[in-house]
C-alpha cells in the first residue's frame, strides 16, 4: 500500500490491487472486510465512509499485507459468516466454507418441511452433527429450527473449544461434546431424526490448492484417511446408520470428485434408500442425502 494514500477510498482501492496481485479472487470483498475490521464497523458502513473521504484506519496496511501472504481472511478478522451466524474462528479450527451452507440447508429444509405437517418428524426432532468443527452446522440448525434438540461432537480439543465459544457467544442451546464421531452418543442410538456431517474427505497424499487451506486449516479436519478420501466418511456414515431411526435423514458433505463414489459406497451397504447427490451453487457435486432403510 502506497505511503501517499490518505483516504479510505484510496486505501481500499490500493488493497484490492495488492490482494488481486496475490492471486486472491475475492480481493474487493476482502479489502472492504479488512477495512471494516480495522474500523470496527460493517462493510456497508465502510462503503459509505469511502464516499465521504474518511481517513485510513490504523492497522489496515498490516492486515492487507497479512492477507496478501494468504493468511485466511477469517483468521485476521476473527469471524466467519455462516448462513445467519457470525462465528468466531482462528488457528486450530477449520474455517467453515460457503459450500457447507448447502449441507446445513438440506437438513434445515427437511426439518422445516416436516414442521409444516408434511411428514412424520416429531415436534422436537433430534439432530446430531458428527465432526462439528467450529459448530457451524449444529448452531445454524438450532438457530433456524429452535425446537430441535441438537447435539454435536468434535475430535479435536482446539476445534471443540471454538465450538463451545461459538455456542456460548450465540446463546444457542446445543450439546457439544469432545470425542470420536464413530463412537459418539450411544444413548441416542435409533432415536435420531437427522444426522449431518462435514467430515475430513481430502484423499491422503493430495495437496490442497489454496494456501489458506494447505497452510492454515488443521490436517485432522482435511484428510479422509485413505487414497480415495472416503474411509472416515464411510466410518461416520456407519455411525449415522446406528444413530438414526428408521426413515431418518443423513446429510454428508463430500469432495466434488466423490459425487459418484460416495453415493455408490452408501448404496453398497444396503443400509440406505433414496440416495441423492446435490450440487452446490458452483454446479459441483457437494453433498449426499440418504434415508435410513427399515
Amino acid at each position: 500500500m502506497s505511503g501517499s494514500v490518505t483516504s479510505l477510498r484510496e486505501a481500499v482501492r490500493d488493497a484490492v490491487r495488492t490482494l488481486a496481485d496475490a492471486g486472491i479472487e475475492s480481493a474487493e470483498f476482502d479489502a472492504v472486510a479488512l477495512a471494516a475490521h480495522a474500523l470496527r464497523t460493517s462493510p456497508g458502513e465502510v462503503r459509505k465512509l469511502m464516499i465521504v473521504g474518511a481517513p485510513v484506519p490504523d492497522g489496515l496496511e498490516d492486515l492487507v499485507a497479512e492477507r496478501a501472504r494468504r493468511v485466511p481472511l477469517q483468521h485476521l478478522t476473527g469471524k466467519a459468516g455462516f448462513r445467519r451466524l457470525d462465528l468466531s474462528v482462528g488457528p486450530g479450527v477449520f474455517v467453515p466454507r460457503f459450500e457447507t451452507e448447502l449441507v446445513a440447508g438440506l437438513a434445515i429444509d427437511y426439518l422445516l418441511r416436516h414442521f409444516l405437517g408434511l411428514g412424520p418428524v416429531p415436534a422436537a426432532p433430534v439432530v446430531v452433527d458428527l465432526c462439528t468443527g467450529s459448530g457451524a452446522i449444529a448452531l445454524a440448525i438450532k438457530d433456524e429450527v429452535p425446537a430441535a434438540e441438537v447435539h454435536g461432537v468434535e475430535l479435536s480439543d482446539l476445534a471443540h473449544a471454538w465450538a463451545i465459544r461459538n455456542r456460548d457467544d450465540l446463546g444457542l442451546d446445543v450439546d457439544i461434546r469432545l470425542g470420536d464421531a464413530i463412537l459418539a452418543f450411544p444413548e441416542l442410538e435409533s432415536r435420531v431424526d437427522v444426522v449431518v456431517s462435514n467430515p475430513p474427505y481430502i484423499p491422503v497424499g493430495a495437496v490442497p490448492n489454496d494456501p489458506e487451506v494447505r497452510d492454515h486449516d488443521p490436517e485432522v479436519a482435511l484428510f479422509g484417511g485413505s487414497s480415495d478420501g472416503l474411509r472416515i466418511s464411510l466410518e461416520v456414515a456407519a455411525r449415522a446408520s446406528v444413530l438414526l431411526r428408521s426413515g431418518g435423514l443423513f446429510v454428508m458433505e463430500h469432495a466434488a470428485v466423490q459425487g459418484g463414489s460416495l453415493p455408490r459406497a452408501l448404496r453398497a451397504t444396503g443400509l440406505w434408500q433414496d440416495i441423492e447427490d446435490h450440487e452446490d451453487l458452483n454446479r459441483r457435486p457437494r453433498a449426499v442425502t440418504a434415508v435410513r432403510a427399515h
